[in-house]
């Protein structure tokens, strides 16, 4: 059971990872300027943000709780 939630851990962590580095920078920065010519190239997606945020949400509560759940089973 602890091998399980692990795994479902780790694929929480890594999916939570990949979600927020697709996102799109709300900073017109140095990544703004990079990301620029990529926008002009292939549009940017308001949709996709979107989805990508809320995609990010479940991610950080699926992590969240299995955090706990795992820590109070080591406990």
């Amino acid at each position: 059971m602890q091998l399980v939630l692990n795994i479902l851990f780790l694929v929480a962590s890594v999916g939570m990872i990949t979600v927020v580095l697709l996102q799109s920078g709300k900073q017109a920065g140095l990544s703004g300027s990079i990301a620029g010519g990529a926008q002009s190239l292939f549009g940017k997606k308001k949709g996709v943000d979107s989805f990508l945020a809320k995609i990010t949400v479940v991610f950080a509560v699926v992590f969240m709780l299995l955090a706990i759940v795992l820590t109070s089973m080591s406990v």
